[in-house]
């Protein structure tokens, strides 16, 4: 989140973050965003009778900042069909990983059991599966001999922070299209 505010801060990057929601009232972001002067909205699934009630408070929650685009940054949840359906399309996350290789939530666990030597990280649309969107940017990582899942994904997150960063600012700026699988950012 630092990295997208570090860009939005210049006036040439073409988009500013509207507000920040997350599930969990103890997460850095917050304090972040409270820096920043920027609104927050938590939505806490406790706080809902049931998952679709929490998914509907969700899309509810975002709808209020009325973003033209939105990102998850370390959102570990499934979107469910209420913001997808609103949001159809605009809504970007990222995946520690060359998507489709190694989804879900241990993509660089998989890599290194795998044996991989090239991973890397992966900014795509939101879709309602788990990491099977439409892939709009990647960035390819090397896994060194020596490589831990900490220091590898730590070296992911790096190259992620930067393209998520870059990815937003273009789509913002040039816009997007989707035709089947595919994304383009730009005409």
């Amino acid at each position: 989140m630092r990295a997208l505010l570090a860009a939005a801060a210049d006036d040439a990057y073409g988009a500013q973050v509207v507000g920040v929601i997350t599930d969990k009232p103890a997460v850095g972001a917050l304090a972040i965003a409270a820096e920043a002067g920027i609104p927050t909205a938590i939505v806490t699934p406790v706080d809902y009778a049931d998952r679709a009630a929490w998914d509907e408070g969700l899309a509810d929650a975002v709808a209020g900042f009325e973003p033209d685009l939105v990102v998850c940054l370390g959102f570990m949840r499934i979107i469910g069909a209420p913001t997808l359906t609103r949001f159809d399309g605009r809504i970007v996350n990222t995946h520690p990983a060359l998507l489709p290789s190694f989804p879900g939530a241990h993509g660089v666990r998989d890599a290194l059991a795998h044996g991989v030597r090239i991973t890397g990280c992966t900014v795509m649309l939101v879709d309602a599966g788990v990491d099977t969107g439409p892939i709009l940017a990647q960035h390819a990582v090397e896994v060194w001999d020596d490589d831990t899942e900490e220091t590898l994904h730590e070296r992911i997150k790096i190259a992620e922070r930067a393209l998520v960063a870059e990815t937003v600012g273009r789509m913002a700026r040039d816009g997007w299209t989707v035709d089947g699988r595919r994304a383009r950012i730009g005409a």
